[in-house]
């Protein structure tokens, strides 16, 4: 397992903290792997300590598209605080690493014991609504170069990395954009010296400037995750 932890975890008390490893196993997530689907119950809650995890919404039968993204700042399966066993969305490994996973009957039973870690995720949840409904108005009003340098923003800080691995086909799937109109964006991004991509390999160069691209929705996002869990 990395030496990286998750935030929510690295946030708990340390009994607390050290009861919840107990009974998680950690676990590698593979690109593309589904971890569950929505209207079905959940088995197992994730804590990535690496990668990143795609919320999927469906949309009429087609393949969907991505509201929200979890890393090591969160969680996936946050619903079951809630008392709700079946998930809202599609989960998708967009970026292959690691996490903490743990069943859900013994998830309930810590969740039960820790009022520090219903604390904890009762304001993941709002950050997560927040994300859920930054991404709705953001899919209604800004432009797909906008959009894209969003995505990009957020994939990266998930990564912990400069580069990672995507393609214009899962772009367009993740942003509801015809592959055309992504990869235009993706051109422009690229010419104008923002990002670098090569055979599925992208490379952020100008972190300010893609910033700088980006729709109000990014810093938003980060304002409200710095307000509510620091």
């Amino acid at each position: 397992m990395s030496p990286v932890e998750n935030h929510l975890v690295e946030r708990l008390p340390r009994r607390d903290r050290e009861r919840l490893l107990a009974v998680c196993e950690p676990v590698e997530l593979t690109l593309s792997e589904v971890l569950c689907l929505p209207g079905q119950p959940v088995r197992h809650v994730y804590f990535p300590t690496r990668g990143f995890i795609s919320l999927v919404t469906p949309v009429d039968g087609s393949p969907g598209v991505e509201v929200g993204m979890v890393g090591r700042e969160g969680m996936l399966g946050a619903h079951l605080a809630l008392g709700v066993a079946t998930a809202p969305w599609r989960a998708l490994v967009q970026g292959a690493g690691s996490a903490w996973r743990i069943g859900t009957v013994a998830f309930k039973r810590e969740l039960a014991r820790s009022p520090a870690l219903q604390r904890g995720l009762n304001r993941y949840l709002y950050v997560l609504m927040a994300q859920h409904a930054a991404s709705a108005g953001c899919l209604r009003f800004h432009l797909t170069g906008q959009r894209l340098a969003r995505w990009l923003l957020m994939s990266q800080d998930r990564a912990h990395a400069d580069s990672f691995h995507v393609t214009h086909e899962f772009l367009a799937y993740m942003l509801g954009m015809r592959r055309v109109g992504i990869t235009a964006a993706a051109s422009a991004l690229q010419k104008g010296g923002l990002i670098e991509y090569h055979r599925g390999e992208l490379t952020v160069l100008d972190r300010q400037g893609l910033e700088a691209a980006a729709c109000s929705c990014y810093a938003a996002d980060r304002r409200t995750y710095a307000d509510l869990l620091g």
